[in-house]
């Protein structure tokens, strides 16, 4: 019990951590250096790639479901 324990705090923490290292601040480089325009486009990409992964996602669910409701209704009108 313990173990478990110990190993969900240590997986919660990864996880949050993980998150947290997503998008980085990059007001504090100045506008005109590379280094800026390095760490915008990448804030850029990183978020592109996180909404197209969630719309995906809820299409994903959506067609799941009705595969459920055909599959389901299928076996209605098979019973009969």
């Amino acid at each position: 019990m313990k173990n478990l324990l110990i190993s969900t705090i240590f997986l919660i923490t990864f996880v949050i951590t993980s998150y947290a290292d997503e998008i980085k601040d990059c007001s504090t480089l100045s506008k005109f250096s590379t280094a800026f325009y390095k760490c915008k486009s990448n804030n850029f990409v990183k978020d592109t790639k996180n909404y197209q992964k969630k719309e995906w996602s809820d299409e994903k669910k959506k067609l799941e479901d009705v595969k459920k409701k055909v599959g389901d209704a299928k076996k209605k009108v098979l019973k009969k």
